[in-house]
């Protein structure tokens, strides 16, 4: 991914995280035309159509406000996934955006899918990634799945064992699982924690910075340490 990544706490779509998102759009090479987003509300797949179409309207209404040219995809299982009519749309798109749910789910849906070839054709030639909660978790090595106390695999594009978002907010039974998966790592194994509203964002192999309103943690074996806004986190 040659584009801007963007690792959002919590916030998709809502007034506070409007000077992020239009630092990602103002990143994006355009000439003449607004910006191309696709909102992807895939995590919440399982959550009926009421809850899909919520996170479509929402993010369509706030890209649209932003002065971007805006599409909610319906791409909320492995059919729709791999339905051909999305590939255009998602490889074109200057900005793709994954908002909240079950990220489970969302890997196994978006997981070796016509989509996701699709978004990474996309990613390569510069479009930004934004990932919310959901959208975060799945760019890490591994995601941690808090009501089995278990962990399973994620796409590994970012350099992070795990990202954890609403880290502010996260309850007491979470913040020991996440402890006890620290007690395991080795060395130069680390997991992000992302408060709610929001956002670290940067580019592979280049500078990643935290935006929003609050902090971003890096925890390893040895400990945490955290950053404010404006400041840059040191991930290799």
């Amino acid at each position: 991914m040659n584009g801007l990544i963007a690792l959002v706490g919590a916030g998709e779509y809502l007034p506070v995280m409007e000077d992020v998102d239009r630092h990602l759009l103002s990143s994006v090479k355009v000439a003449g035309r607004a910006p191309r987003v696709v909102c992807l509300p895939t995590a919440a797949g399982q959550e009926g159509s009421e809850s899909v179409g919520r996170w479509s309207r929402m993010g369509e209404e706030h890209f649209r406000a932003l002065g971007a040219q805006t599409t909610a995809v319906p791409i909320i299982d492995k059919d729709s996934a791999n339905d051909p009519q999305y590939e255009s749309l998602l490889e074109s798109a200057d900005l793709i955006y994954f908002s909240g749910g079950s990220p489970n789910y969302l890997f196994e849906t978006m997981n070796g899918s016509r989509a996701w070839a699709a978004a990474q054709r996309a990613w390569a030639r510069g479009a930004v990634y934004a990932g919310c909660s959901a959208g975060a978790m799945i760019l890490a090595k591994q995601m941690p799945n808090f009501r089995f106390a278990g962990t399973s695999a994620g796409f590994g594009l970012v350099p992070a064992t795990y990202v954890l978002p609403h880290f502010d907010r996260m309850p007491a039974p979470f913040k020991i699982i996440v402890s006890l998966l620290r007690n395991g790592f080795k060395n130069a194994e680390n997991a992000l924690g992302i408060d709610e509203d929001t956002a670290l964002v940067g580019k592979l192999g280049g500078e990643w910075k935290v935006m929003g309103k609050s902090k971003v943690h890096m925890l390893t074996k040895k400990g945490t340490r955290s950053f404010a806004a404006g400041e840059t986190v040191p991930l290799a």
